[in-house]
C-alpha cells in the first residue's frame, strides 16, 4: 500500500469515526429546552450555631418555610423563603427527637418524615418539631432498614423508602406495614427496577413513583401500580456517569415541582439537573457564578416557581429561580 493510499484510508476511518461521534453526540447529548435557573440567594456557613450548617443533606417546603437537615448537628433548622433562621430542633442520638445523620426529608400532612441513615428509621415531627413516632427497625427483612435515604408519601398516606444499603425501595403502610418492594435485597444491578444504593424517591401528581438510583446514575419512574415505566441518565440508563447534559455522577435528591417536572440533585456535577415527567432533559444550574455549587446534595421546590439546593461542601443553603421569571 502507497503512503497516499494509507492517508487517505486513515482520513476515511478518521472521518468515520468522527461522524459516528457526532451522532453520538446528538443521541445521548440532549440539548436544553430551557434557560437555566437564575441565582438568588445563599445562606449558612460551617459550624453548629443558629443558621450554620455541618453537612447539610435533605431540604423539604411547607408553605412559606424551609426545612434544612444538618446532618453533623444531628438536627433541623427552619428558615423562611429568604433564609431568615426562625428555630431548629433534634440533636445527636438515638431517643425520641434525637436524630443519626438525617439525610433526605419530605413534609406531607402537617408532618416532617425524616430518613435517619444513622439510626435505621424514618422519624417523624410535627412541623413544630415534637416528635411523633417512629416507622421502621434496623434489618434487611420488609419493613426494616439498613440506612434510608428519603422517603416520599402519597396522597393515600402510604410511605414510599429508598433502603440505601437493602439496595431496594420499600413501600409501606403509615403504620410501617409492608406493602411491597422494587428491587432484591441485597443485590444490586442495572437492569430496569433493580438498583445500585438508591437515594430518594419522590412522587408526581399522578403517582408516579421517581427513584434516585444514586450510583446507578440515573432515575428510574414507576406507576402507581408499581409497574416499570422509564428510566433515563447517559447512554441507556445503564450505569454510565458524565458531565454532559442529561447524564448524572451520583443522583441524590428528587423533587417535583408545581408543574410535574423532575429535579436532580447531581452530586459530583455540582448541578441541579431538570426533567419533564416523562425524563426529557429541560435545563440544569449550579455550576458557575456566585451559586456555585461544590456537591449539590438536596432539592426542593416551592408553589412559586423557587428551588432551594443544599450546597454540601458549602455548607450552605442556596436559592434560585427560573431565569425567564417575572
Amino acid at each position: 500500500m502507497t503512503r497516499h493510499v494509507l492517508y487517505k484510508a486513515l482520513g476515511g476511518i478518521a472521518a468515520s469515526v468522527a461522524a459516528l461521534l457526532a451522532v453520538g453526540w446528538l443521541v445521548f447529548v440532549p440539548s436544553p429546552k430551557e434557560p437555566p435557573y437564575a441565582f438568588v440567594a445563599a445562606w449558612g456557613g460551617k459550624g453548629d450555631g443558629p443558621g450554620q450548617f455541618n453537612d447539610p443533606t435533605g431540604i423539604a417546603i411547607a408553605g412559606d418555610e424551609v426545612f434544612v437537615a444538618d446532618a453533623r448537628n444531628g438536627r433541623i433548622q427552619v428558615f423562611d423563603l429568604d433564609g431568615n433562621f426562625k428555630r431548629q430542633f433534634g440533636r445527636p442520638g438515638t431517643g425520641p427527637g434525637d436524630l443519626g445523620r438525617p439525610m433526605n426529608i419530605t413534609v406531607a400532612g402537617g408532618e416532617l418524615y425524616v430518613a435517619e441513615y444513622w439510626n435505621d428509621r424514618i422519624q417523624v415531627f410535627g412541623l413544630d418539631g415534637i416528635h411523633r413516632r417512629y416507622v421502621g427497625r434496623k434489618g434487611s427483612r420488609p419493613g426494616a432498614f439498613n440506612a434510608p435515604g428519603g422517603i416520599a408519601v402519597s396522597p393515600a398516606g402510604d410511605l414510599f423508602v429508598a433502603d440505601f444499603y437493602n439496595q431496594r425501595v420499600q413501600r409501606l403502610k403509615a403504620d410501617g406495614s409492608f406493602v411491597g418492594q422494587w428491587g432484591t435485597t441485597g443485590e444490586t444491578g442495572i437492569g430496569a427496577g433493580s438498583f445500585n444504593y438508591p437515594t430518594d424517591v419522590a412522587i408526581g401528581s399522578d403517582g408516579t413513583l421517581y427513584v434516585a438510583d444514586g450510583y446507578n446514575d440515573r432515575v428510574q419512574a414507576f406507576a402507581a401500580d408499581g409497574r416499570f415505566l422509564r428510566k433515563w441518565g447517559g447512554p441507556f440508563a445503564v450505569n454510565v456517569h458524565g458531565p454532559f447534559a442529561g447524564w448524572f455522577a451520583t443522583v441524590t435528591a428528587l423533587a417535583v415541582d408545581a408543574a410535574g417536572n423532575v429535579l436532580a440533585a447531581d452530586f459530583y456535577n455540582n448541578r441541579v439537573q431538570k426533567f419533564a415527567p416523562d425524563g426529557t432533559f429541560l435545563t440544569a444550574f449550579g455550576g458557575e457564578g456566585k451559586g456555585r455549587l461544590r456537591h449539590a446534595m438536596g432539592v426542593a421546590a416551592a408553589a412559586d416557581g423557587a428551588v432551594f439546593v443544599t450546597d454540601f461542601d458549602n455548607n450552605r443553603i442556596t436559592k434560585w429561580r427560573p431565569s425567564d421569571d417575572r
